[in-house]
This record gives structure tokens, C-alpha cells and sequence, in this order.
């Protein structure tokens, strides 16, 4: 029989601050933490980004650790993890995971302003300096697979829990905004000239952000709130280094599969919290991909439009708030969403409602082809 693999006590640290609660009131009221920028210190051109000021991480951080030991990205990871372990009854020990998920990491430190060592870029390097903040002494492993990396943390963990190694596993997503990530992005011309637009017909391309995401993965089911990581896949359309599959292969595959292992139907999903960068070939992808999978009236929605691409962080800050969503039966709204602007028909969650939600769906898509889908079932 298989092992069920349970996920609770979760953190986040974004730019409407930190907590699950505070974030999940702001995006109902339609927030956007997506704010203009220009001549700062990591572009000499105006942008568009959700950026976490100082105080929010610096201020919580203070009460807690000495800084100076440490990077802004590997405070935000701390503090998502410390609110994480706040919630679980569970003692962090030699049969408990570190999975630190990220597309870039500490990239800032390779920066000329920056007072770090470069050997903290390293991503083992990272993860070994927030293991040691808490005292983990089992190897940290490290998930980097571009913007699924969160996601597809999630799904390592499981299958680490399921053979038997592990008991429990903490996993941590963060990426940050910087002039790496930023140039990097303008320079495949991806970056919107306003807050980005997931799924309508004017989108122009991403807006980049930076947050971090935290999760209590275990065996032990929880006394409430209980949620089951049922089932999960993940593949590579290995189509193009930046775009996505024209067919939406990838996603495709992964989807089935998952559905497979978790021995559902299509019409059991009760949400989807897809990936929706607002880039044109990516939803349009997405579009395809969720038709051919016959979802297309599964009620569905981004957060892109709140918290920009995150990067590697996005798929888990997703996954925290769309269980929470299962918790509050409640569904976020796509924030920035106009008229759809896909060739395929989706059922585009735009506003907050009510809604009862046992089962979800969370994918993301990444360069290189990579795709992953994981699905969450409520159980208590």
C-alpha cells in the first residue's frame, strides 16, 4: 500500500510581507505587489517588479539571528522555514530533508556593491548555511531545474519520504530580483512594459519578482487541516532552450500522468493553480495543453499578476496559497486578468468566490522544456 505524504505548516515572505494570512487578505481585496522602478541598483531603465523592501525581512530577522552572517535571500528562507516549523509538532532530526529549491540563488553576491564572499553563489553553499541556521545535519538537496524548481521540490520530497530515508522534510523556495535575472530577461525582450497580464490578449510579457516559500512535508497526518500530496509527474518537451512546446506536450504529459498515479479524472479537479507568466507562447501553450487534457472548464487562475515570476520560488508561494484555498474553500482571483487572449478556452478564475475545493492541480513550465504537475487532495 502507499505511503501517504502529508503537507502542512507553511511560511511565506513576499512583499506585502510575511504570513500566509497577510498575503492571502491582500490578493483577495486584487492587490498587486508589482510596482515601477528606475536608475536603482540593478538597472539604469525603468522596469516593472514586486521587490521586498529591507524592513520586511531585515526588521522580523533581527528578532531572531545576527544579519550580518547572512544574505538577503538566505534571510527570506529562514524566516518562511521558521514560520513553517512554527506550526508542526515534529522535531527537526537526523531522519528529516532540507530541499532548497531556486533558479539563481545568491546571483547578487557576484554583484560589485555586494560585501559577500562569491563563493556564496555556489547553491550547496546556500543551502548548507540555512541547514546550519537550524541545526539539520543530514545533507541538503538541492532542486534547480528553472521555474519548476518549487514545484518540483515538492514532488522530490514525496518520493524521498516514500522510500523510507526521511520521515519528514522541510522544503524552502526562494529567488530574488537582480540585475542578473533582469538583464537576462530583457535581453529575450520577455519583460512587460506595465504589471504583467496572465492569459489576456494584451499581455506583453513577464514581471519579474523575488519572495521565498516554506512547507512542513511528513508521514504523520495532521490533526486538521490535513492535506495529501497525492500524486505528481514531471517531463521535458525538450522543444527549445526558452520556449515552451508549441502543443503543449510537456504540460500535457505531465498532467496525464499525474492524474494517472492519482487515479483521477479530469472532471475530479476541483481548481487549477497554473503557471501563467503572461508571456505570449507560455499561456498560449498552456491554453493547448490544458484543452487537450480536457480541463479547459476546471476553473484556473495565475498569481503572476501579484507577485511577478518569482522564478524558482513561484511554484511553491503558489502551492502555500492554493492550500490555503483548499482550507478556506475559498479561490483566488487572477490579479490583471482582461479578455482572454488564448486560442483555446479557459475557465479563468478572475475575481474571489467561494468554492469548495478537495482536489488541486498545481503545474509550471520552465526553460528547457521542463513541466510538472502535481495534485493536492484535502482530507480532514
Amino acid at each position: 500500500m502507499r505511503q501517504p505524504i502529508f503537507i502542512m505548516g507553511s511560511g511565506l515572505v513576499t512583499p506585502f510581507g510575511l504570513g500566509i494570512a497577510e498575503n492571502f487578505g491582500r490578493i483577495e481585496t486584487g492587490a498587486s505587489a508589482i510596482a515601477s522602478y528606475a536608475n536603482d541598483d540593478i538597472s539604469s531603465s525603468p522596469y516593472y517588479a514586486a521587490r521586498i523592501a529591507d524592513h520586511i525581512i531585515d526588521e522580523p530577522f533581527a528578532k531572531m539571528a545576527s544579519g550580518a552572517a547572512f544574505t538577503k535571500l538566505e534571510k527570506m528562507m529562514i524566516l518562511a522555514i521558521s514560520q513553517s516549523l512554527s506550526q508542526v509538532e515534529q522535531e527537526i532530526g537526523k531522519r528529516t530533508a532540507l530541499i532548497v529549491a531556486t533558479t539563481k540563488g545568491n546571483i547578487d553576491v557576484l554583484e560589485d556593491h555586494n560585501d559577500f564572499p562569491s563563493e556564496r553563489a555556489y547553491l550547496s553553499t546556500m543551502a548548507e548555511v540555512v541547514a546550519n541556521h537550524f541545526g539539520i545535519s543530514t545533507t541538503p538537496v538541492v532542486v534547480s531545474n528553472a521555474c519548476v524548481s518549487g514545484v518540483l521540490a515538492v514532488a522530490v520530497a514525496k518520493k524521498i519520504l516514500e522510500s523510507e530515508r526521511y520521515d519528514n522534510a522541510i522544503v524552502v523556495a526562494g529567488d530574488l530580483v537582480s540585475r542578473f535575472t533582469l538583464t537576462g530577461f530583457q535581453s529575450f525582450q520577455a519583460l512587460s512594459d506595465a504589471p504583467c497580464t496572465p492569459y489576456s490578449l494584451n499581455r506583453t510579457g513577464i514581471s519579474l519578482g523575488e519572495g521565498a516559500a516554506a512547507t512542513f512535508i511528513t508521514k504523520q497526518q495532521p490533526k486538521n487541516n490535513a492535506i495529501e500530496i497525492l500524486s505528481d509527474a514531471t517531463t521535458n518537451d525538450a522543444n527549445h532552450i526558452s520556449g515552451p512546446s508549441r502543443t503543449g506536450e510537456g504540460l500535457y504529459q505531465s498532467v496525464q500522468k499525474a492524474l494517472a498515479e492519482g487515479e483521477l479524472l479530469p472532471s475530479d479537479i476541483d481548481f487549477i493553480s497554473a503557471h501563467g507568466t503572461a508571456t505570449l507562447y507560455n499561456d498560449e501553450m498552456e491554453a493547448i495543453a490544458f484543452h487537450r487534457a480536457q480541463l479547459q472548464q476546471v476553473p484556473l487562475h495565475s498569481l503572476k499578476g501579484v507577485y511577478g515570476h518569482t522564478l524558482g520560488a513561484a511554484g511553491l508561494i503558489e502551492t502555500v496559497l492554493g492550500m490555503e484555498m483548499m482550507v478556506q474553500n475559498k479561490a483566488l482571483p487572477t490579479v490583471g486578468f482582461g479578455v482572454l487572449g488564448v486560442s483555446k478556452s479557459l475557465h479563468i478564475n478572475s475575481n474571489p468566490q467561494e468554492m469548495t475545493i478537495n482536489i488541486l492541480l498545481k503545474t509550471a513550465s520552465g526553460f528547457g522544456g521542463c513541466n510538472t504537475a502535481v495534485v493536492y487532495k484535502k482530507v480532514s
